[in-house]
């Protein structure tokens, strides 16, 4: 039983260090989110377009011999739209008729997962819009630290997990503003 084990051990550690590409899980919303959209007295909201720019946002991500893939059209601003749009929907916020639509930039996405300490640092210019009226323009960043292991095996599913909370923690930061939550009224 123990060599069966062993083996095993061996097989998934040879795979991690074969350099495969992993697609990252789903967006999971956060609770806290979804309950301070539902607080805010949010009207109506549609997602519009999201967007990436710049060489801060390198698709696939690569995580040492392995690279990140978005499930959400082949890039990291469908998987930000598609983070904002879970959780305006279970907000009950999400309205494809709305006036008021947010959009946004990805400027920056990175996760690193280091031999002692991962990291991840991801950034978005959000805007909302009422009509044709600009109500609200502002970059947002996010800076993650989570451990992480020598051991590829242990840190690179680690740090496909970490994305989706580091995302999770930059519209944490967005539905922190004041300026954000009164531009979808």
């Amino acid at each position: 039983m123990g060599r069966i084990k062993s083996c095993l051990a061996l097989g998934a550690l040879g795979l991690a260090l074969s350099g495969c590409s992993i697609v990252a899980p789903p967006y999971t919303p956060s609770i806290d989110n979804v309950q301070t959209l539902k607080n805010s007295g949010a009207a109506p909201t549609r997602v519009g377009k999201f967007t990436e720019t710049g060489t801060a946002v390198p698709y696939p991500i690569p995580l040492r011999a392995n690279t990140l893939r978005s499930p959400y059209g082949d890039t990291w601003s469908a998987y930000l739209s598609e983070a904002v749009t879970r959780e305006l929907t279970m907000a009950g916020k999400l309205s494809p008729d709305a006036d008021v639509e947010i959009s946004g930039t990805l400027l920056r996405n990175e996760i690193d997962p280091a031999i002692s300490t991962g990291t991840g640092d991801v950034s978005a210019r959000f805007v909302v819009r009422k009509g044709d009226a600009v109500r609200y323009d502002r970059i947002k960043s996010v800076h993650r630290e989570w451990e992480s292991s020598f051991a590829a095996a242990v840190a690179i599913p680690k740090a496909v997990t970490e994305y989706g909370y580091t995302v999770q923690a930059l519209l944490t930061a967005l539905y922190a503003d004041p300026a954000f939550l009164d531009a979808l009224k």
